[in-house]
């Protein structure tokens, strides 16, 4: 059934069609996701349905009594209210609930304890109270609604302002109160909730709980986004705003992706770079699905043996931690790194602000083809770093080494455009309307159509430009020049998908180093080679798996650390008498001896996993085995592995004995 219905609806914006003749529905309980380049209306769509703008000429048809809500773009918030009495306050209809349901079942109580007979009229009053009483029960279900205080903490937490809930809402910042303002909606119920670009200013952790709880509600949900991993898992639609013109495809981004190639397959002429890179896009985003849904699969099949077996083994858990920790090291560099220059070198890097540890001993080399990507928290220090590695902020500590490379540097906040010039002046700044790239020589609008700027734009101001425009023109700017290294601010703020689509195809054929920050994990696993986790409390690791894979594997450490506190938590209560073997009542310190194997060991697998990888490209190199011997080769390896596996379970079985 169509919740509201757009029937023939047109905008216009002083000469410019924004909307022509549009027409589509909503349905109930569907997720729609709206795409498009930046300015192509998305955001004047949505407030058509939301009936904050009227349209020019067409219908909007909405069903009788329909409730719908909007994530606002500027957030207003009572002045005297802290975050937490934001959060309560959108509760009240729940908490005069419950107040409502308190009160009848004391006059229940009472009624039922008086033993007198009752006449007519109590007895119909008596009907309609536990009517009453039903209907109430039945809403505070339906809202998840009988505690409300861990409802209101456990959203605070989850978008990371429990340690702010006392602060006054209106002194929150501005990516904080984007975060209240979405833990305000998801806190409330609606036929329909409007989302524009719900993701920004959200970390990974915030954007895969918010996919969660818009996954588990019954409303419709229209939402305009750049994060393609969002779009995949949630929309049911996605519909495409180009020229004016809506297309609806049906299913996520990955349908949407093939649908776009069969529309514009014949079209090849005119659009075959654009036909390109979605094939190239939907090939990558196949691939990764089908991958991470066996991770999936995998991970939830060990988490459910694990809990049918920890009760009887529970040093299981602690086994399977220890496997986990070590997966996220996971030495495989792809290159040697003697072959490639070196471009940074960090020896005990360490960074404080008011206090706050950002990183500590921080050693790492970054060489000249490395991808990195630094990720974490917002606030655990990321954009810190890049600015300690160009030099523009100062280390508490520890050594920095930088090498001879020239260094290109694209920040948040597009420092390097002058307001004052348009984009000729900006890209010619000595006059003519040519410049080189890549050792060619081409016409200013013959580079700039590459992303996406029509004629038009080479004679307007950059102030007169919007954020993604600006975004974009950066970009354009930074990949004009020549350089050793690039180094990237969360590149991917203010831009569309088709935007993001350019800048990957630019950094996956840069022949340099890449060291960026994003929270997109599309982006992050199309781009980086190895991972830089900023931890929190100054600590970092390297990861050489996917991002997503990554994110997995935390998800999957986090289910045997709940399993450990159930059995934790069974044990205190005695539910489950506590079971210990010999083994466990050895004291638990390791000897001398045993914590310096333990110390060595990483180090002696690392060079175990190094010479299997090259033995076994040396199995399929003609030439190399032709030299050596097949059989040789193969001996090694079979020993390599045979011997790599023995240093493993010793690696297991001393951490263990060192946790305990």
């Amino acid at each position: 059934m169509a919740l509201i219905s757009l029937l023939g609806i047109s905008k216009q914006y002083d000469y410019k069609a924004i909307i022509k003749e549009a027409s589509f529905s909503i349905l109930e309980g569907e997720k729609i996701a709206v795409v498009g380049k930046n300015g192509s209306g998305k955001s004047v769509l949505l407030k058509i349905i939301a009936q904050e703008i009227e349209p020019d000429s067409g219908e909007r048809i909405a069903q009788n009594g329909i409730k719908i809500l909007s994530l606002p773009q500027n957030f207003v918030f009572d002045p005297l209210l802290s975050a937490r009495q934001v959060c309560e306050e959108s509760l009240k209809e729940l908490k005069e609930a419950h107040r409502r349901l308190e009160f009848i079942n004391t006059q229940t109580s009472a009624s039922q304890q008086n033993e007198r007979p009752k006449n007519v009229l109590e007895i119909q009053n008596e009907k309609e109270i536990l009517e009453e009483q039903g209907k109430l029960i039945s809403f505070i279900e339906s809202h998840n609604g009988w505690d409300i205080q861990h409802k209101v903490t456990e959203i605070l937490q989850r978008f990371g302002l429990l340690e702010l809930a006392d602060r006054l809402a209106n002194t929150l910042s501005g990516g904080e109160q984007k975060r209240l303002a979405i833990s305000v909606l998801l806190l409330k119920k609606a036929d329909i909730f409007i989302l524009d670009e719900p993701t920004n200013h959200l970390d990974v952790e915030m954007v895969e709980f918010l996919e969660e709880e818009i996954a588990k509600i019954s409303s419709g949900v229209i939402f305009v986004s750049h994060d393609r991993y969002f779009i995949e898992n949630l929309a049911d639609r996605v519909i495409e705003i180009d020229e004016g013109n809506l297309t609806s495809f049906t299913g996520g981004y990955s349908n949407y992706l093939r649908k776009k190639e069969e529309l514009l397959s014949s079209l090849v002429k005119e659009h075959g770079h654009l036909l390109k890179l979605l094939k190239s896009e939907e090939e990558w985003l196949n691939k990764g699905t089908q991958a991470r849904r066996k991770r999936n699969e995998g991970r939830k099949a060990r988490v459910l043996k694990m809990r049918q077996t920890a009760k009887s083994n529970p040093g299981l858990i602690r086994k399977m931690k220890l496997e986990i920790q070590r997966e996220q090291k996971h030495f495989n560099r792809q290159e040697s790194e003697n072959s490639k220059k070196m471009l940074f070198e960090c020896e005990n890097l360490s960074k404080q602000i008011e206090g706050k540890a950002l990183f500590s001993n921080l050693s790492l080399r970054i060489l000249q083809k490395d991808k990195i990507a630094v990720v974490g928290k917002n606030g655990s220090g990321k954009s810190s770093f890049l600015k300690v590695l160009l030099g523009a902020m100062p280390q508490d500590g520890g050594l920095l080494k930088r090498g001879e490379a020239s260094i290109g540097y694209f920040d948040q906040h597009r420092e390097t455009l002058d307001d004052n010039k348009n984009l000729l002046e900006t890209f010619c700044p000595n006059g003519g309307d040519h410049i080189e790239v890549g050792g060619k020589n081409i016409h200013i609008f013959g580079y700039l159509k590459n992303f996406l700027f029509p004629k038009e734009f080479l004679d307007k101001k950059i102030a007169c430009l919007s954020g993604g425009e600006k975004s974009r023109v950066a970009l354009a700017l930074l990949f004009a020049r020549q350089y050793d290294c690039l180094i990237l601010d969360e590149p991917t703020n203010d831009l569309d998908i088709a935007t993001i689509n350019i800048l990957e195809e630019y950094l996956q054929n840069f022949l340099g180093a890449v060291i960026f920050v994003s929270h997109d994990r599309y982006f992050i696993d199309k781009i980086a080679r190895k991972l830089l986790v900023f931890k929190g409390d100054g600590l970092c690791e390297e990861s050489y798996i996917s991002y997503s894979e990554y994110l997995d594997v935390q998800k999957e450490f986090q289910e045997y650390e709940a399993i450990q506190n159930d059995l934790n938590e069974a044990r205190n209560t005695q539910e489950i008498p506590e079971k210990r073997t010999a083994e466990d009542k050895k004291p638990a310190k390791l000897s001398y001896k045993d914590a310096r194997e333990l110390e060595i060991l990483p180090d002696e697998i690392e060079k175990l996993e190094d010479l299997i990888r090259t033995l076994e490209t040396d199995l399929g190199d003609p030439e190399i085995y032709g030299n050596k011997g097949v059989e040789e080769i193969a001996l090694n390896l079979f020993q390599a592995k045979k011997l790599l596996e023995t240093k493993l379970e010793r690696y297991f079985a001393l951490e263990e004995k060192n946790q305990k």
